[in-house]
């Protein structure tokens, strides 16, 4: 399922970076889930395979959670660019995949098309999973492009040379933009939309803030697997 060896990734990043989907669009009460993954701090350095590791997923319905997952596993290798998922995909893929409520859309802390061959994490997780995704960063990956206005809600496009691939978007007035990515059956326009609809008191999107809380709260050895839904609404 998920490659061992960079040439394998890159035969399917080129797949994917080319393949055709039919666009997903919220309509109504949907629910969104969030993923993220942490490793075991080092000293110095991208990380090695084997790492230890920690993700955690969860769905969330307006404001709260309504279901969760943390799993606890290995780094499949070094932080490479471009080649994220040879180190997270698999960790990602089981927080996800073992939720007993799969979201309609998830948001990846990973690239979607701002990618040399189009198809960052976020979109090729997407594609597993067979979930619409959205990628969410703090910064580009290839892409290029200035800030947006200070204002909240102001927004600015990346670009590979001349193709629109993602959009800063600033979630918190005078704050750090965050960068919302495009990626498994998602647009531009949906991705800055939810990317601003769930961004709250922080300048991360809810879902994705959720997860990565629960993954680092976890690392530090706090035991969140039974917890109830009340206690995770109103952890901080």
């Amino acid at each position: 399922m998920w490659p061992e060896t960079k040439q394998e990734l890159v035969a399917i990043q080129n797949r994917l970076g080319r393949a055709a989907f039919t666009e997903w669009l919220p309509a109504g009460e949907y629910t969104i889930g969030g993923c993220f993954v942490c490793f075991e701090r080092f000293k110095s350095g991208t990380g090695d395979k084997g790492d230890p590791g920690w993700a955690a997923a969860v769905v969330m319905r307006e404001n709260a959670v309504i279901d969760y997952r943390i799993v606890r596993g290995q780094a499949g290798g070094p932080y490479q660019p471009g080649l994220l998922a040879l180190r997270e995909a698999r960790l990602l893929f089981d927080a996800v995949s073992g939720l007993a409520r799969t979201p309609d859309v998830l948001m990846v802390n990973a690239t979607g098309r701002d990618h040399p061959r189009r198809a960052g994490m976020a979109l090729h997780i997407g594609a597993v999973l067979d979930i619409p995704t959205i990628g969410v960063t703090r910064r580009p990956l290839v892409a290029l492009g200035e800030q947006p206005g200070m204002q909240r809600g102001t927004t600015a496009p990346l670009r590979i040379k001349d193709e629109v691939v993602a959009a800063w978007v600033r979630t918190r007035a005078n704050a750090h933009p965050v960068i919302a990515h495009p990626a498994w059956r998602t647009s531009l326009d949906t991705a800055v939309n939810l990317v601003l609809t769930w961004s709250w008191d922080s300048l991360t999107p809810e879902p994705l803030r959720m997860a990565r809380m629960l993954a680092r709260k976890t690392r530090a050895g706090i035991d969140l697997n039974q917890a109830s839904y009340a206690i995770l609404n109103n952890l901080d």
